[in-house]
């Protein structure tokens, strides 16, 4: 796994902002193009769960800004929470999940570790397991998913 902060997207950078706005978080923003379509994924996440009326009410205030962002295209915008079962796909995405559950694919032992997300940062994770904490690099990390069996 790698740590690849999400500065410089600039379409991540002018939607951020909003969404924190509302007390939320930017997970990850993905854009798909089709002849004269987009289709644009956002999810979000925020302490607890994420509802239908969060998403809707993201979905609202992010709509007129990406409507400036992609004019003469026909746009479709889709607004989700994580799921119960996120694939993460950078590490950069950890620090949403403190408090959650995770499990990671480790490469040195080519087994599965899980617990609490207790820490993340540019480097590493710690995990609170049933065995006590788990400290690891992203470098040995092959992947890594919420594991809402986990949650406390």
């Amino acid at each position: 796994m790698r740590f690849t902060p999400r500065k410089g997207d600039p379409l991540f950078d002018s939607i951020n902002p909003v969404v924190q706005g509302l007390g939320m978080a930017l997970v990850d923003i993905s854009v798909s193009r089709h002849r004269r379509s987009v289709q644009i994924r956002a999810v979000i996440c925020k302490p607890g769960t994420v509802g239908v009326d969060d998403c809707s009410q993201v979905h609202r205030a992010l709509l007129p800004r990406l409507e400036l962002a992609f004019p003469d295209h026909d746009l479709s915008v889709e607004v989700s929470s994580p799921g119960i079962d996120r694939i993460i796909k950078d590490g950069s995405e950890l620090v949403h999940y403190i408090g959650r559950g995770i499990k990671c694919f480790r490469t040195d032992i080519s087994d599965w570790s899980s617990g609490i997300l207790q820490e993340a940062d540019e480097t590493h994770l710690v995990l609170k397991g049933k065995d006590g904490m788990i400290d690891l690099g992203y470098e040995r990390i092959a992947k890594a998913k919420l594991d809402y069996l986990r949650e406390v």
